[in-house]
């Protein structure tokens, strides 16, 4: 005869069975996730990674969006754990300090595998409710608490500093497992201390607290000319919509609703979306090397062209009604259009830090990680489009200077 206790511990053993199975099909989601975005996450994928046939893991989980949900919810969970744990910190510095370390650990034991991946969080806006809306509710919750990190806000000014402390800090963080992989994990104690150095004391040196950035025009014939004959309104809704929902968001009905056509008109002007996708990006791509390269022209030492392209840049995406394509936006993109723009990417990453090294060259800048900066200031003009709703009783000048002062200031100034 079976004894309680006997057949306590056979219930014990099978639920630890069922989670540790469960476990497994969440690493495998989330490592499909990262490589090609919810799109790409399959059921017969995940089955395949986990070494499963398809009807094991609809067991776990009805349906792939279900799955996706939960793999998103599990790196919610995981970073408002750091996000709290960090706020058990005295002071300010002391809070951003250990969130850059808990990151960089965390990131060294995914790497290592003695932790479960975490899924990044670009495509959480497309997916359906209930889902979208409960999910994208903690994900706020994310910089809520790291604003938490500074003293309160007295005014509309101090606010939107605050948020744009929590949005460039969070977001380098959030994105860490992107622009780290170049790093070794031996390389991280170094990460996290020139991290945290640039994020204390900023870009400047102390006689170059003057921020007078000159906003530098585009050439839209430039700009048109390169085009392929896209109509212009057809780059603008399809960048808007990528920007709020993520490329599976952006969807041609939506495009089309957006421009009031019919989905024969949209394939009238383009094959597919993925053209469309990989245009918004190119044209993204050329407004910022042409606003770069501008810049090498005017006079000055580089920390006012370094300025001057972050406020264009800035200006346009906190307020102008054609923003650029947010950088991150790449991540679930089908890997046929990855390479190249991450191609593109980098490219533009490495002319920032070529302004860096000139800065640090004329005494115009402090001495910092320009490969390292360079990664931020993308970041942080990732996280510059979030705000555009913020600027209640904010002049769009105010704005840019405020936002761009957290880089350039340190989190503290």
């Amino acid at each position: 005869m079976t004894s309680p206790s006997d057949k306590d511990a056979a219930a014990s053993k099978t639920t630890q069975k069922f989670h540790k199975k469960r476990e497994r099909i969440l690493d495998a989601a989330a490592e499909l996730i990262n490589q090609s975005g919810i799109k790409g996450m399959t059921f017969v994928e995940v089955a395949k990674l986990v070494g499963l046939n398809t009807t094991s893991v609809t067991y776990y989980f009805k349906r792939k969006e279900q799955l996706a949900a939960a793999v998103l919810e599990r790196s919610l969970t995981t970073l408002e754990g750091l996000i709290k744990q960090a706020s058990q910190e005295p002071d300010a510095r002391s809070r951003v300090r250990q969130l850059i370390r808990l990151h960089c650990e965390l990131r060294a034991n995914i790497r290592l595998n003695k932790t479960s991946p975490l899924a990044a969080l670009t495509d959480l806006r497309a997916l359906d409710d209930p889902h979208r809306s409960q999910l994208l509710s903690r994900y706020y919750q994310l910089f809520n608490g790291v604003e938490a990190y500074f003293p309160k806000a007295k005014n509309k000014r101090d606010q939107f500093l605050l948020s744009a402390r929590a949005h460039i800090l969070l977001n380098t963080m959030l994105w860490l497992p992107a622009w780290s992989i170049p790093y070794s994990i031996s390389d991280f104690p170094r990460v996290q201390q020139r991290l945290f150095e640039l994020f204390e004391m900023g870009l400047l040196e102390e006689n170059q607290q003057i921020w007078q950035p000159r906003l530098l025009t585009q050439n839209d014939a430039e700009l048109d000319n390169r085009q392929d004959g896209i109509p212009d309104q057809f780059l603008r809704a399809a960048t808007s919509l990528i920007n709020e929902l993520g490329y599976r968001g952006a969807s041609v009905e939506r495009i089309s609703s957006e421009l009031n056509v019919t989905k024969g008109s949209f394939y009238h002007h383009l094959p597919t979306k993925d053209d469309l996708v990989r245009e918004c990006f190119r044209h993204s791509y050329h407004r910022i090397t042409l606003i770069q390269r501008d810049a090498s022209t005017i006079e000055g030492n580089y920390w006012h062209k370094l300025s001057s392209v972050l406020a264009t840049l800035l200006d346009i995406q906190l307020s102008s009604e054609f923003p650029l394509l947010k950088p991150t936006a790449w991540q679930p993109l089908p890997r046929e259009l990855r390479s190249d723009i991450q191609l593109r990417t980098d490219r533009y990453a490495q002319r920032f830090s070529s302004l860096l090294i000139d800065g640090i060259s004329d005494g115009s800048l402090r001495s910092v990680d320009p490969l390292l900066t360079a990664q931020v200031i993308i970041y942080m003009l990732n996280a510059a489009y979030d705000l555009r709703q913020q600027l209640n009783g904010i002049s769009p000048e105010q704005a840019v200077e405020l936002y761009a002062s957290v880089l350039t200031r340190g989190l503290f100034a």
